[in-house]
């Protein structure tokens, strides 16, 4: 009997090993993917000039890093951004990019060096703000 455990308990073992292999590769599989559309991903230069004032809110959510912001629009210029979520791995940095875009006026700036899929996110995330409208 203790040899039918022995063997039952390996079984078992190996089973679970499998599956959290497979459960690992596909995982990395999506991730890899996510960010290679991510390094891919276009960002348009909105016409700021050409919206109504306001508060315009938008989103991007990718895995892993996702962001929400708030853009202020008075007098045809993008006055404030505010960052209301940033779910990001090491790419704090990257929020000073909105510092850049206001300073700009425009979101053809640089991405921050060592954040530049958090850069990204948070560039899209303005974009969908803004072309909510258009």
């Amino acid at each position: 009997m203790k040899v039918r455990k022995r063997w039952a308990f390996l079984a078992v073992l190996a089973l679970l090993i499998l599956l959290i292999s497979i459960g690992f590769m596909k995982v990395k599989s999506s991730l890899e993917r996510d960010l290679a559309v991510l390094a891919a991903i276009n960002i348009a230069d909105v016409a700021v000039s050409q919206l109504s004032d306001g508060i315009y809110e938008g989103e991007f959510r990718t895995i892993p890093v996702s962001a929400r912001v708030r853009v202020t629009i008075s007098d045809g210029r993008m006055q404030n951004i505010d960052l209301l979520e940033h779910n990001n791995g090491q790419g704090k940095p990257a929020e000073a990019i909105l510092q850049k875009v206001i300073e700009q006026q425009s979101l053809a700036v640089d991405v921050i060096a060592g954040a530049t899929y958090s850069s990204k996110v948070i560039l899209k995330a303005v974009e969908n703000a803004l072309l909510v409208t258009q």
